[in-house]
């Protein structure tokens, strides 16, 4: 099996690279997808209990703010990644 996969490899680099950045890119993308509905979907549980007070505006609590804007980050950072290997990718 480890000969096939060697052999897949010097046949053909910049595929296999590509697959590399494909597997970094998926879950960068998720991630941030998922952080931005669980945000959309906090602030409209907020704004529905609030429907009495008009002019106050939603917002999440500090702890809640902090773990969004790091998984934005690390979903960026999975996402400049992939597109670097990406990149490297067509060099090979």
């Amino acid at each position: 099996m480890s000969l096939h996969l060697m052999t897949l490899f010097t046949a053909h680099p910049a595929k296999l690279v590509n697959l590399l950045a494909l597997l970094l890119a998926f879950p960068g993308c998720w991630l941030l997808h998922a952080t931005r509905r669980r945000e959309q979907r906090a602030k409209a549980s907020m704004v529905a209990q609030r429907q009495g007070q008009p002019n106050v505006e939603p917002t999440l609590d500090w702890a809640t703010l902090r773990m969004n804007r790091f998984f934005y980050r690390f979903g960026f950072a999975c996402l400049g990644l992939a597109l670097l290997v990406s990149w490297i990718s067509t060099r090979v």
